[in-house]
């Protein structure tokens, strides 16, 4: 990367100083055509089953290109599922489990009601009325303590259950993962990767880059420092032929906050001892523009 900045700050410098020293002085600055590309790696593992892409290919945001490979994950995903129902199946309707002994409670409540009655006529004695309350507080107490082991019960159930559901949720994903998009709209400029060929996570599949935004990236001096500034709108020209230019409009997208020395190539102290600033201006192709052409900048 060190490198092939040292370049680009020797092609911008090169013609800067050219134009300075005898040029024609029409350009303020030169550089290179650039476009902000993406590398997409494969984020699944598996055999590459298809990839319908070369280069130069126009893609979409979101548009799919190919898929890896996912049998084994799909019968991964029929196990939990089969899991996932069969915990499922064990959880419990406390409502009809509980019914015979509410229903037992409700039998001794109408029971105790008879004998308050009959106790009120002296029909009956007190410790019959004792013996049923009696009765009543024990089914009462084991009425409870079968709620609470049902929904203890069940809640282990729906713990079980929110794992498997949390595994198939995961297993989904890297189904999902498995399909080829591009992220970005733009033009496939490399390939790394071919149908048939075994997809590692992580290895690098293509290189997109949107050509309709280019941008130039040029070096420009501390004195030409103070009469430009971002958003500002300049003229591009691009190569047209051996002589023509084509004229752009462009807007500075960005300066750099910090000055670099010139290249090692340019030999002479007064040289060396230059800073330069870089500086990319954000330029609307309309198609005649390609990545790594030579290009000027005038204020």
């Amino acid at each position: 990367m060190k490198t092939i900045r040292s370049y680009y700050v020797a092609i911008g410098l090169v013609a800067l100083f050219a134009s300075c020293k005898g040029g024609s002085g029409d350009y303020d600055a030169s550089g290179v055509f650039e476009t902000t590309e993406v590398t997409v790696s494969a984020r699944g593992t598996g055999e590459i089953m298809r990839f319908d892409i070369e280069e130069g290919y126009q893609v979409e945001a979101g548009q799919a290109v190919g898929y890896i490979d996912t049998i084994q994950l799909h019968l991964k995903k029929e196990e939990l599922l089969g899991s996932l129902m069969a915990t499922d199946s064990r959880r419990y309707n406390v409502s009809r489990q509980i019914a015979s002994l509410r229903q037992e409670i409700a039998t001794q409540k109408r029971e105790r009601l008879r004998y308050e009655n009959l106790i009120r006529e002296k029909a009956a004695n007190q410790k019959q009325l004792d013996d049923i309350n009696s009765g009543l507080a024990v089914l009462e107490k084991r009425l409870a303590a079968q709620v609470e082991t049902l929904e203890n019960s069940n809640r282990s159930v729906s713990g079980e259950v929110l794992m498997l559901e949390a595994r198939i949720a995961q297993i989904e994903d890297q189904i999902a993962k498995c399909v080829i998009t591009s992220p970005v709209r733009g033009t496939v400029l490399s390939k790394y990767a071919e149908q048939g060929e075994l997809a590692a996570q992580g290895r690098s599949l293509f290189k997109v880059g949107d050509l309709s935004d280019m941008y130039l990236r040029v070096y420009i001096t501390a004195p030409q420092l103070t009469t430009l500034k971002v958003g500002q709108q300049v003229k591009v020209y691009a190569d047209e032929d051996e002589d023509g230019r084509r004229e752009y409009m462009g807007t500075v997208s960005w300066i750099s906050d910090k000055a670099e020395f010139t290249p090692k190539t340019i030999q002479t102290r007064d040289e060396r001892a230059n800073l330069v600033y870089a500086v990319k201006v954000a330029v609307k192709n309309d198609g005649y523009i390609k990545k790594g052409m030579y290009g000027e900048m005038k204020l």
